[in-house]
């Protein structure tokens, strides 16, 4: 008798632990969002001088990943604060192509995200997050390296709200694409990673981002290229008026940049373009239309007189620490633009991530790098010289 209740003891406890782990599991598969909420909130409220929380946690362990939903961060206090960054949805996971290369690594992907940055300095009110502040906030919301990272439907702002009334310049319907950033393939390339980004302006302007980057390095490389064209130049009076006293009642404007980065050396230019443009708005004031007819006089004298363009190219070198525009360039542009020729309305192609290498820091494998770019640049010149032979 006694051996018969002791196999049935056995038998329970062969079922009950079981029964006891799958509990205890399921409880911490329904407690771990909130485990994971908890985690990240107490990291958003360590940032200095910043304040935020997150909504809800969605939690998929069958494909390694979780979502971050109605997560914010606001600069300033619980009691002032002024936005920052909106992220609705942001989905962390572990890419999966990556594994098969033997590396674990994860990808982003954010959804209508929102970034707002203020002119003001706020440092009397909060101070300010350094840098190990936000690699260490980075790192501990995700925790493994980052190596895909997209963005859609996004929104970048620059605000300065001392302005009457504030400055509000936008770029929405933000696509972005940055892929191999902790260089998992192609790593016999300089620049490794790719990104890409476009995105609409105010005053309806086409925003186009496009280059490499090497973010492995502390410094990072990179080779970019910017764009921003036909823009409607009305859009930018709040801007002007703030800091020139003009309006714009009708023209477009663009802006185009190239950008360099090698050993944190810096080289590019930014060159912003108007066309057809006309200050004088009907209801001004006498002392507004003398100020903005003195504008236009110079701007008549300034502008290329065949496509009505007044264009400069501002261009700038130097260390990470010390960008310095050039001056005597900025005016010498200036005139050749509006004597000699016209500025064309696009990326120059004169910036090469090559030019932003100092001889005497180069490595083998970068020298061998920049002969491979020569070598193809030259088959490149070499064709389109037969081409034109052809024609």
């Amino acid at each position: 008798m006694s051996e018969i209740k002791s196999k049935r003891g056995l038998k329970k406890k062969r079922y009950t632990v079981p029964i006891i782990i799958l509990i205890l599991l399921i409880a911490f598969r329904l407690y771990l969002p909130t485990l994971v909420k908890n985690n990240i909130n107490r990291v958003l409220a360590n940032i200095p001088g910043y304040y935020g929380q997150v909504e809800d946690i969605d939690i998929s362990l069958i494909r390694g990943a979780y979502v971050i939903n109605g997560m914010y961060l606001n600069k300033g206090t619980a009691e002032s604060q002024v936005p920052f960054l909106k992220f609705p949805k942001s989905d962390i996971s572990i890419e999966w192509k990556s594994l098969f290369k033997g590396k674990i690594m994860s990808e982003i992907i954010m959804t209508s995200p929102e970034v707002v940055y203020v002119f003001e300095d706020q440092k009397e009110e909060s101070g300010d997050a350094n840098v190990d502040d936000w690699t260490k906030a980075l790192t501990d919301i995700v925790p493994i390296d980052i190596n895909h990272f997209e963005v859609h439907n996004g929104k970048v702002a620059f605000v300065q709200l001392s302005a009457e009334p504030n400055i509000d310049l936008q770029i929405n319907n933000l696509e972005l694409t940055a892929d191999n950033l902790r260089n998992v393939v192609e790593k016999e390339r300089i620049l490794p990673s790719r990104i890409r980004a476009t995105g609409v302006s105010i005053g309806k302007g086409k925003v186009s981002l496009e280059g490499n980057m090497n973010l492995v390095k502390e410094i990072p490389d990179m080779d970019l290229s910017f764009s921003l064209e036909n823009a409607e130049a009305t859009a930018l009076n709040d801007f002007t008026n703030y800091y020139a006293g003009i309006d714009f009642e009708k023209g477009t404007f663009g802006v185009y940049s190239e950008v360099a980065i090698a050993d944190g050396h810096l080289i590019g230019y930014v060159k912003p373009l108007l066309n057809d443009t006309q200050l004088i708005g009907k209801e001004d004031g006498f002392i507004e239309v003398l100020w903005e007819g003195f504008v236009g006089f110079f701007k008549f004298l300034l502008k290329n007189q065949g496509t009505d363009t007044l264009a400069t190219k501002v261009p700038f070198e130097g260390d990470l620490n010390n960008v310095e525009a050039g001056v005597w360039p900025t005016v010498i542009n200036i005139f050749e633009n509006a004597w000699i020729k016209a500025f064309t309305g696009d990326v120059d192609g004169d910036i090469e991530f090559k030019d932003a290498f100092q001889d005497e820091n180069l490595t083998g494998e970068q020298k061998r790098e920049l002969r491979k770019i020569e070598r193809q640049e030259r088959r490149a010149q070499r064709k389109k010289e037969r081409e034109a032979k052809k024609g």
